[in-house]
């Protein structure tokens, strides 16, 4: 990505970028930020009225490939670009859909620099705390409250009541 772009064409500059250096992959416009295996990156397309990003970086619009208002969609839409360089498809059990969402935003960083997109760390940990309260809604115990454990057969077991709370199969991205 070259140097100066401006503000408002930084998120649609960066995915032309990436449809161009990634031809392998699919970009589609849609409501929320998805990776769909083996190679589809939905993109929330970017306007004024949905930006919600506070300036947290010591760094100039100028000095970087989005500007800050359209950052946190420049990381959203590397982020799904890092489950497709990934390799993601599916997970068996719940826990690997957690550390498939921490490796594509490992790749996310690597892909900012590239691109001059600044990496926020806040928002990522925003993001991963998603996750990670999924995971904990999913584990629950209904009768006792207890954290279960899943079984490769995707089922959540409670240590305490021996129940089984939730049956999961294989699930895709």
């Amino acid at each position: 990505m070259q140097d100066g772009v401006r503000v408002q064409d930084g998120y649609e500059k960066l995915r032309r970028e990436l449809v161009r250096v990634y031809p392998e992959l699919k970009f589609r416009a849609g409501k929320k930020f998805t990776f769909r295996p083996p190679r589809t990156i939905i993109y929330e397309p970017w306007s004024a009225d949905s930006a919600d990003f506070e300036q947290k970086s010591d760094m100039r619009d100028d000095e970087r490939g989005c500007g800050s208002e359209q950052n946190n969609y420049c990381l959203q839409l590397l982020h799904e670009v890092g489950h497709a360089l990934s390799g993601h498809r599916d997970y068996r059990v719940d826990v690997e859909r957690v550390k498939m969402e921490r490796e594509a935003w490992e790749r996310a960083r690597g892909l900012c620099e590239e691109y001059n997109v600044w990496y926020d760390e806040e928002f990522v940990e925003e993001e991963m705390d998603t996750y990670r309260e999924w995971l904990h809604r999913r584990s629950k115990c209904r009768e006792c409250g207890l954290t279960g454990y899943q079984t490769l057969d995707g089922k959540y077991h409670c240590p305490r009541c021996e129940a089984f709370m939730l049956s999961h199969k294989r699930h895709e991205m």
